[in-house]
């Protein structure tokens, strides 16, 4: 009998212990889960470099089939059912925008990129093309307002904080010319907008940062020539 009693009572006490094991470990478990950081809460943003991302605007307008026509190998290559590799391409972009992130009125943007030569075409967007053949477009400017597209018919009422103006080669025209023209037109309308012209991370583009764009189109074209 009395070895009976003992065994209940050393039972008694495994189970006593047990659950104060059990007990310390989950209160442990959740005090640590409390002292875990949590992730950091991003607030949004409206400034003007946080619209449509200009790889995006592009990724849209120029992949797959819509880079057919940009020079002749493309077009030959759209002949027989290939595609120009996309490891092959080379974006090139740049940002005008608004001083003190204001806005520039919808028409008077739409005449000034007129007055550098651009047209009104394909995606609703703004291209400069080689002469008269829309096929052949030498460099393009979106609105920084998504989706990316200018609507001629209510452009009297937008507010545009800025324009994305982009490139991509191979095109029509040698890279380096592409690029002349390009940043003659993005100078014309920094001067008659009083805008500001950003690289494509949103910093001011310097004289340098230019050097260093053209030196990576010249390097870019002479791989595309081994290759």
């Amino acid at each position: 009998m009395d070895g009976l009693r003992w065994l209940l009572l050393l039972f008694g006490l495994l189970v006593v212990v047990g659950v104060y094991v059990y007990s310390r470990r989950e209160r442990d478990r959740k005090q640590s889960s409390i002292r875990a950081p949590r992730p950091e809460r991003v607030e949004p943003s409206l400034d003007a470099s946080d619209a449509p991302a200009d790889a995006e605007l592009q990724e849209e307008y120029y992949s797959g089939q819509s880079n057919e026509g940009f020079n002749e190998d493309a077009e030959s290559r759209a002949d027989r059912g290939e595609k120009t590799p996309h490891s092959r391409q080379k974006i090139v972009t740049m940002r005008l925008v608004a001083k003190k992130h204001g806005s520039f009125a919808g028409d008077d943007l739409v005449l000034n990129l007129r007055g550098v030569g651009m047209r009104h075409g394909k995606f609703g967007i703004f291209h400069r093309y080689d002469g008269d053949d829309e096929r052949k477009t030498i460099f393009s400017a979106a609105s920084l307002v998504e989706p990316g597209s200018f609507d001629l018919d209510n452009v009297k009422n937008q507010k545009i904080p800025g324009i994305s103006l982009f490139m991509v080669l191979p095109g029509p025209l040698d890279g380096s010319q592409a690029f002349d023209l390009m940043m003659e037109s993005a100078r014309s309308l920094t001067k008659s907008l009083h805008a500001e012209l950003l690289d494509e991370s949103g910093s001011t583009l310097s004289i340098q940062r230019e050097r260093y764009l053209r030196e990576e189109i010249i390097q870019y074209q002479h791989g595309i020539k081994v290759a």
